[in-house]
C-alpha cells in the first residue's frame, strides 16, 4: 500500500447548531475549532446545520405536501398522448 495516500481519520465532534445536539465519530474533515467533550478531552469541532435531531424526517414533523400520487399525476398528464388519431 502506498504511504500517505489516504487522508488521516480522527475523532471529530459534530454539533447541530439549530438544536445543540452533538455526537462524536471518526472523520477526515478539517476544522479549526475545538471543543471539550464529556470525557474531558479536546476534540475538533465541526458545526452542521442539520442532523437527525433537527431533520423533519427523523423528528416526525415532516409534512406531506403531495396529496395526489405521482403515478396518478403522470396518468392524468399524459392520458391523451397514447391515442392514435385517424
Amino acid at each position: 500500500m502506498k504511504k500517505d495516500l489516504h487522508p488521516q481519520t480522527r475523532d471529530v465532534v459534530f454539533k447541530d447548531i439549530s438544536t445543540g445536539f452533538s455526537f462524536i465519530t471518526k472523520s477526515t474533515v478539517n476544522t479549526k475549532d475545538t471543543v471539550t467533550w464529556e470525557d474531558g478531552k479536546d476534540y475538533p469541532l465541526h458545526a452542521t446545520e442539520i442532523s437527525s435531531s433537527s431533520h423533519p424526517f427523523y423528528t416526525g414533523t415532516q409534512k406531506v405536501l403531495d396529496t395526489e400520487g405521482r403515478i396518478d399525476r403522470f396518468k392524468k398528464r399524459y392520458a391523451g398522448l397514447g391515442k392514435k388519431s385517424k
